[in-house]
């Protein structure tokens, strides 16, 4: 029989990283992190094999977990698992099999961020306009990354409840005529154009891609650090209208996501997009295209936005879902 601790295992697995953590029982963070990038894997039990050597070799942790909980990007309700913005897919049978554990959770990413949120404190965020979040009314979330995750925490007599979905695929309505050009262009490639398309990493190359279409500009930038860094030094003109556009953009996505929760608690924006240029947004069209609504301006005033700072949110919310399982 082995006498090696209880632990358990999170991920917190998107279209371009992977990370995992080993967590002793009843552990909400650890300082055993493993990250990895998705393109480098062919096949997710390639960098299971890997993993399981690497946990093994740093943290003296030879057996199998006892719990697994991965929060993946894309659908997590079904047996298979096929990764929305990457070439992973796998099932919940093989998981089992690969890690050995006596129990494995899937979840969707935001919903792991959702839990995640539960435990923030002050300095782990940066509220953008607005006043304090009323108690126990619904909070809203949603997220840059890879793609772009939406979730919401509804509170109830015994805590909270996390509602996961699929709100990065909603479609995108632009707000101005900036905006509708920008659609006009993005159309000619996909067709259908959905908030993901125009929030997101991607989606800020999209933006910028096409704002030279339309001032017939020539494309010199082909990443979003590459987008996001001549915009912030000013260096080039299209990357600043682009950021400028992804920033009011977010802003009416967070106003539409509180006018259909009612999210008087607040909105959290997440993900590992936004913070890379957290003053920029801040001082952005943002905040009022949050609360740039017609008739229900008002509504939207008191409602505080946090930005979210805290690095691995993800993990830190897989852990907590082990907790409340």
């Amino acid at each position: 029989m082995s006498d090696q601790p209880v632990w358990n295992l999170v991920a917190d697995i998107g279209g371009t990283n992977a990370r995992f953590s080993a967590l002793l029982e009843g552990q909400l963070e650890s300082e055993f992190e493993f990250h990895h990038s998705v393109e480098e894997y062919p096949l997710f039990s390639d960098l299971v094999v890997k993993l399981r050597d690497e946990i093994a070799a740093v943290t003296g942790l030879s057996s199998a977990p006892n719990v697994v909980c991965l929060a993946v990007a894309c659908p997590a309700d079904a047996e298979h698992i096929a990764f929305t913005n990457s070439h992973w897919e796998f099932t919940k049978t093989q998981l089992l099999e690969w890690f050995g554990c006596q129990r494995l959770v899937v979840i969707n990413d935001f919903e792991a961020v959702a839990h995640g949120i539960t435990e923030l404190g002050d300095d782990d965020c940066l509220q953008i306009g607005g006043e304090s979040p009323q108690t126990h009314k619904p909070v809203g979330i949603l997220g840059a990354g890879t793609g772009l995750g939406m979730a919401a925490l509804v509170s109830h007599s015994d805590g909270y409840h996390v509602l996961d979905t699929e709100g990065g695929h909603a479609d995108f309505a632009p707000v101005g005529q900036r905006q509708v050009d920008v659609l006009g262009c993005l159309r000619e490639t996909y067709k259908r154009v959905s908030l993901e398309r125009v929030l997101s990493g991607k989606g800020i190359v999209n933006i910028y891609k096409a704002i030279c279409t339309i001032e017939n500009a020539e494309e010199l930038l082909a990443t979003p650090p590459e987008v996001v860094a001549a915009a912030l030094d000013g260096s080039n003109p299209q990357a600043l209208t682009a950021l400028n556009t992804f920033c009011e953009s977010m802003g009416a996505a967070a106003g539409n996501l509180a006018l259909t929760l009612g999210a008087k608690g607040g909105i959290y924006i997440a993900g590992g997009v936004v913070p890379r240029f957290k003053e920029f947004f801040a001082n952005s069209g943002f905040r009022d295209k949050f609360e740039e609504k017609g008739r229900f301006a008002a509504y939207l005033q008191p409602i505080p936005v946090y930005l979210v700072t805290r690095s691995n949110l993800g993990l830190l919310g897989a852990a907590k879902k082990i907790q409340e399982i």
